[in-house]
C-alpha cells in the first residue's frame, strides 16, 4: 500500500517534513504517526490510514513534499505493535548545542533543514545557515538557532570553542541510577508547544503587570442570565464576558492589539479583533482564536467558544483554527489557579491571566464587605509597549469589569 500525503486543508498542500517516526521493517497501527510535516501554518503528524510493515520510506527529514506526494510503502497482514512499542522506535530528540563563533568554519553534520521562512531570515542576516545547529527534532533549524547564533556571534562565544568544537549545552542524564523510571517519548503536540513556548519565551522581553478586579456584580449578572443562554444553547461563562471586555478595550489601547514584524523592523497594527483563548486538553494545550470578537453578540461568542473548546479536545480542529489571533486570555480560575504570569502566544505581543475569585473583606464607603475579587496578569511585549501603557490598559481593564453592565447580556427576543 503507497501511503501519500493528504490534503490538509486549504492552502497547506504543502510543507516541510520535520521528523520521521518510523523505520522500514516497523510495524505500525492504523492512526499511528507516520511522519511529521511543518508549513508555514502549523505542525502536523500525518498518520498511517491503515495497519502494517513499513517497507519503504520515501521523503527525509528536511524534504519539502506535496499533497499527493509517496511518503511510505507498507506492507499489510501481519499484526501491528501496540502504540508503545511503536513510539520507542522513534527518532531520538537532538539536543541543542551552543552555536559556533563567527570565523570557527564549524559546519554543522545536522545539514540546513529549515522552513522557507527560516531560510530566508538567515539570508536577510547574512548567515549560512549549515553553521546553524537545529535544535527541533532531525536537527531543523528553527528562528529561536538562528537568534541564538546571532547572539553567540555578538557575545564573542568562541570561549565556548574547545580545539574548535562546540561544546554541548546538554547534558544527557541516567535517572535510573538512583532509582525506577518510565520514559515517554515528546508527543507532537508536546514538542510544539515546547518549541513554542520556548521561542516566544527567548525571544519576547516579557513584562508583567498585575492588579486585581471586583467581580461580584458581574458574577451576579452571569447568574442572572444563565438561565436564558441555556435555553438558546449556549452556556455563559466568565470568559465569554471577558471576551468582550478585552474586545472592547483593545479599540482603546490598540498598541496591545499589535505584532512585531522582527524581519522588517516594523509595528503591524491589526484592525481586527481575533482573540486567542487557552483550552485545557488531555494531549496539551491549545489555544483556537475567536474571531471578530467586538462585532459578535454574547450569545454567539458563548457558541463558538463551547464549538472550538470541544474541538481542541477531541484533536479535530485545524491549523487555520489556531491562527491569526491578536490578543489571548487564559483564564484558569475555572481549574482553581490563583495568580501565575502567562506567555504570550508569539507572534501576539499580549495575554491576559486570569485567576480564581476570593472571597474577601472590601471596604466600601467606610464599610467592611465581602466581595469577590479576581487576580488579573497583563503580559506584555516591551519592545511594543511601556509600563505606562499597561498600567493604563490594565486599570481601564478593572474598571470595565467592576462597571459592567448586566443589561448587556440581555438576549434579543
Amino acid at each position: 500500500m503507497d501511503v501519500r500525503l493528504p490534503k490538509l486543508g486549504e492552502g497547506a498542500e504543502s510543507g516541510q517534513v520535520a521528523g520521521i517516526f518510523v523505520r522500514e521493517g516497523d510495524r505500525v497501527e492504523k492512526d499511528q504517526p507516520l511522519i511529521e510535516m511543518e508549513n508555514e501554518k502549523a505542525v502536523a503528524p500525518i498518520p498511517s490510514p491503515a495497519a502494517g510493515v513499513v517497507s519503504k520510506i520515501h521523503v527525509k527529514v528536511g524534504d519539502k513534499i506535496s499533497s499527493g506526494q509517496l511518503i511510505v510503502t507498507l506492507e499489510g497482514g501481519a499484526p501491528s505493535l501496540g502504540t508503545a512499542a511503536a513510539a520507542e522506535k522513534a527518532p531520538v530528540r537532538v539536543e541543542r548545542a551552543v552555536p559556533p563563533a563567527a570565523g570557527a568554519g564549524v559546519k554543522s553534520a545536522l545539514g540546513p533543514a529549515a522552513s522557507p521562512s527560516v531560510r530566508k531570515m538567515a539570508r536577510e542576516f547574512g548567515i549560512d545557515l549549515s553553521l546553524v545547529p537545529g535544535s527541533a527534532r532531525g536537527g531543523r533549524v528553527v528562528p529561536e538557532d538562528i537568534r541564538a547564533y546571532l547572539q553567540a556571534l555578538q557575545s564573542g562565544a568562541a570561549s565556548l570553542q574547545v580545539a574548535g568544537r562546540a561544546v554541548p549545552s546538554v547534558e544527557a542524564v541516567d535517572f535510573s541510577k538512583w532509582g525506577p523510571v518510565e520514559r515517554q517519548p515528546l508527543s507532537s503536540l508536546r514538542r510544539t508547544i515546547a518549541r513554542k513556548m520556548s521561542e516566544s519565551w527567548t525571544t519576547i522581553p516579557h513584562v508583567f503587570q498585575f492588579d486585581e478586579a471586583d467581580v461580584t456584580a458581574l458574577l451576579a449578572a452571569r447568574k442572572k442570565h444563565e438561565v436564558a443562554y441555556k435555553k438558546a444553547g449556549a452556556v455563559l461563562t466568565l470568559t465569554v464576558i471577558l471576551l468582550k471586555i478585552v474586545a472592547n478595550l483593545l479599540k482603546k489601547h490598540p498598541k496591545f492589539n499589535v505584532s512585531l514584524d522582527e524581519a522588517k523592523q516594523e509595528i503591524v497594527a491589526k484592525k481586527y479583533i481575533h482573540i486567542s483563548v487557552a483550552v485545557d486538553t488531555d494531549a496539551g494545550l491549545m489555544a483556537p482564536v475567536i474571531r471578530d470578537v467586538d462585532k459578535k453578540a454574547y450569545v454567539d461568542l458563548a457558541k463558538e467558544l463551547a464549538e472550538m473548546a470541544e474541538k481542541a479536545r477531541t484533536r479535530t480542529i485545524t491549523a487555520g483554527d489556531l491562527q491569526g489571533g491578536t490578543f489571548a486570555i487564559s483564564n484558569q480560575g475555572g481549574i482553581g489557579g490563583g495568580h501565575f504570569t502567562p506567555i504570550i502566544k508569539k507572534p501576539e505581543s499580549a495575554i491576559l491571566g486570569v485567576g480564581r475569585g476570593k472571597l474577601r473583606p472590601v471596604i466600601i464607603n467606610g464599610a467592611v464587605e465581602p466581595r469577590m475579587v479576581m487576580p488579573l496578569c497583563l503580559s506584555y511585549d516591551h519592545r511594543v509597549a511601556d509600563g505606562a501603557d499597561a498600567a493604563r490598559c490594565i486599570r481601564d481593564l478593572v474598571a470595565a469589569i467592576e462597571h459592567f453592565s448586566e443589561g448587556e447580556l440581555a438576549l434579543k427576543k
